[in-house]
Parts: C-alpha cells; structure tokens; sequence
C-alpha cells in the first residue's frame, strides 16, 4: 500500500468517530476488504500490539508466511480468521496503536472488526450455539425458574454434563462456567426498588444517589456483588435504588455483530434509565463491561440520540463513584471490619487484575485507590487482560488461546503473593483464580465491604 512505515504516532489525546453502522456503505463488501487491507498493512508495519491478543499474532503470521511477505498475498478468508480472535478489548486503540485518531491514518482496529462482525452478521448470521450464549436475557428467564437452575448448575459441575456442553455449545469443558442463582440480586434487593424520599448529599460531581443496573452477570450469576455494592454505598449515605427494569446491555450482542439487538436493548433500558437520570439519579453496574456499553459503545453507536447522550454522562464504574465522593469529602474510612486479618488490620497485600474494560473507561485505577484508604492495605495492579473476554475465553476454538492469554497475569499473582486476589470482572476473575491452585476471586466491592465491617 506504499505506507510510510517511519512515520511518528500522533502525540494527541485518542478519539474515537461514531460507528457509522446504519449507512448501507457500512456493509460494503469491496470498502469493507479495502479498509481491512490499509488497515492490516499498517499493522503488519508497525507490529505494537503483538503481545495484546491472538488477533496480531494470527495477521502477523499469516503475513509472514504468504509468497510476498506482504499482505497483498494473504487470502482473503484469513482476514475472517484475524475478525474471529478479536474480542473487542479496546486495549490495541487505547494503550498501544499510535495511529488512533486524531492522526492522518485513522486507525480504529476494534470497530473495524465490529464492522466485519456486523456484515458477517447481517449476511450469515451466527451459529445457533454462539447465539444461545449471547442470550443472557432469555437464559436468565430461564435460570429463573428454580428447577431450571439448579438444572443448569448440576450439568456445569459435572464431567458428564461438560462433555455435552461441549458438543452442543463448544464450551470448553476446562473453561469456568457461571453459577446461577434462583434467587436473583433484583429479588434480593426489591425492597429497594424506589428510594426516592431518602436524603442524600451530591458531591463530586455525584448526585449522592444512584440506580443500581444490576447487569445479567450481576443479577443471576453474582447477586451477593450487588448486595455488596449496596451495603458499601449505603453505608456511605448513598440511597440505591433499582431500575423498573433492565435489560441486558447489548455487550454479548456486540461480540458477534448483532447491532439490531443491541438497537432493541437500547429502546428497553434507555427510557427506563433516562427517567431516574432526569429525577436527578445517578447510575452504576457492577461489571465494567456494562458499564462501558453505556459509557463509550452505545454513544458511538446512536451518537445522535440525546436520551443515550444524557444516560451515558450519569453513568458511573462505582469505585470511580466512590473515589469522587471520598476527594470531595464524602466517604466513611472507618475501616474496623474483619477481614480474615484481625479486626481492623485490613487487607494487606492485594493482587488486583484490571479489566480491559475498566481500563479503556481512562478513569485511573480507583479500584485501587479506593482499597488502598483501607490502613494496612497494600494493592499490586496488574494490568493485563485475563483472556476470557464475554464468550471468548469459554469456547473450545479459543480456549488455548485465552489461557495463553491469561498467562501473565496468573504468573504475576504467583509472583505477588498475596493474601487476596481480586478482579472487578468477575468473569474475569474465575478464569484467573481457575488457574491458581487454592486461590479465590474475591470481588473487590466484596473486600470493601469486610473492611468496613458491615
């Protein structure tokens, strides 16, 4: 393509450009392949983001290996090959990539595979298998009913049931499976389903109240987080609330392209959402993942919709949350609680994996700031991707490739030592502690709560 492979990286803050994923020339199959072309070959000149994920190996390689050693030689179905290990991280645009915009280049990696996804996804579909784990609502409902979960959970703790796992949704048997709960964080948490006549202080920038999105994650698979999360924010005069209803958030939806069921997602949530906002309500979600969809993708996607606009400014990580209120003076550090150290001792050493997810929201590490007003507290950041990443990491295809991933990350909480291992995803933090012979994944709202002692 004649690119100048000499040329310095912008020096300027990273932007990102709506996704423009409603314009028929989105779909395009000659642009499409154009761009995937320009794009490929500056990454194959550059080679910065070798070590992120198994999408750069498999280009480089692939390169590497064809008669030119260029990519005008490679065949066109590696570039599906290069889509499919992507995962939509964000960590190539966001830490690595000089040529993010503002620069001349505009180079977008991850919503260039969104467009792949998206065309593939509108021409093909998906496999039956990668959609029934992308439905996170309907498995939900599901999972609802009490002989249906324990159902679920008795297949996902057994050899047997792995087995057919396997062969039915290419779940990888030595993958970590979510365990569900009858009882759900919203069951749990109803009688807080309208705090509106509760006093509350805004701070910070906070409104001093927030609306729990409890996430399907947060809501089937952890509630006791969202109880977590509820006790630490109330402890801190912080009213907690729940929507009147939720949706899933449209993150899964994104990993495969399916960017009309993330349009339906948002016509559920945003109202709903919008209402509190306009009540004078802020908003949290335990898993950085959703928080981001709300944060940075669905602005992106609908950049003209001010209900999606308004929505995204309320809404919060909840450490960040909380590290606001604590620089303006509104957060409780009487840490007494026991937390397996002796009364008042704290946390001592924390090994704590960063989320991509989290990392990309450029908030700073308030995960870590937050745990380390704890006295005796001391948090080793670890900022690599864990591999899992939504589906990625359970399917047998990418399983290899997700522990390879994983690798640094579980040899630096060897190396640390630590009395806890923590990680605001909790998928995230499954698939590293599944690694770690006699090591739990403690969530770090988990940790705040034992050290207030509430």
């Amino acid at each position: 393509m004649g690119t100048d492979r000499h040329r310095e990286g912008s020096l300027e803050a990273p932007t990102r450009h709506p996704v423009d994923w409603q314009s028929e020339s989105f779909y395009d199959e000659a642009s499409l392949f154009g761009e995937l072309e320009r794009v490929f070959d500056i990454c194959h000149g550059c080679r910065r983001c070798f070590n992120l994920c198994n999408a750069f190996p498999t280009l480089f390689d692939a390169i590497d290996e064809s008669e030119s050693g260029e990519i005008d030689t490679v065949p066109r179905a590696v570039y599906q090959d290069v889509v499919d290990q992507c995962y939509l991280c964000d960590m190539c645009y966001m830490s690595k990539c000089p040529y993010v915009p503002p620069h001349e280049w505009n180079v977008d990696f991850p919503h260039l595979m969104l467009r792949a996804k998206a065309r593939r996804f509108r021409e093909e579909g998906a496999p039956l298998r990668d959609r029934m784990l992308a439905a996170t609502d309907q498995v939900g409902v599901l999972a609802g009913i009490p002989v249906v979960s324990e159902l679920i959970n008795v297949v996902n703790r057994s050899s047997a049931g792995r087995v057919v796992l396997e062969k039915v949704l290419d779940v990888d048997r030595t993958a970590p499976v979510p365990h569900y709960h009858r009882r759900s964080a919203r069951k749990r948490l109803a009688r807080r389903a309208d705090a509106r006549g509760q006093d509350h202080v805004a701070a910070g920038g906070t409104r001093g109240r927030v609306v729990l999105f409890t996430t399907c994650y947060g809501n089937r698979n952890t509630p006791e987080v969202c109880e977590d999360l509820t006790a630490v924010f109330e402890h801190n005069r912080i009213p907690v609330a729940l929507a009147g209803s939720e949706r899933c958030c449209g993150m899964p939806k994104l990993e495969l392209g399916d960017l009309e069921s993330i349009d339906r997602a948002r016509q559920a949530n945003i109202p709903e959402l919008l209402s509190r906002v306009r009540d004078g309500w802020d908003i949290v979600a335990p898993v950085p993942s959703c928080v981001l969809m709300f944060k940075q993708e669905l602005p992106l996607l609908f950049p003209d919709d001010e209900d999606v606009q308004a929505v995204a400014a309320a809404f919060f990580d909840p450490f960040e949350y909380l590290f606001l209120r604590h620089k303006a003076g509104h957060l409780v550090t009487d840490f007494t609680g026991d937390t397996g150290r002796g009364a008042g001792k704290g946390l001592g050493k924390v090994a704590y994996q960063v989320p991509c997810h989290l990392r990309v929201q450029n908030i700073g590490l308030k995960t870590r700031d937050v745990l380390e007003l704890v006295p005796g507290t001391s948090v080793d950041a670890i900022e690599r991707c864990s591999g899992h990443d939504g589906t990625y990491g359970v399917k047998r295809r990418f399983r290899a490739a997700s522990v390879k991933i994983a690798r640094p990350v579980v040899r630096k909480v060897k190396q640390a030592e630590a009395d806890f291992f923590t990680s605001d995803c909790p998928m995230a933090g499954e698939q590293i502690a599944g690694a770690l012979e006699g090591t739990r994944n403690i969530h770090p709202m988990t940790l705040l709560r034992r050290a207030y002692g509430i």
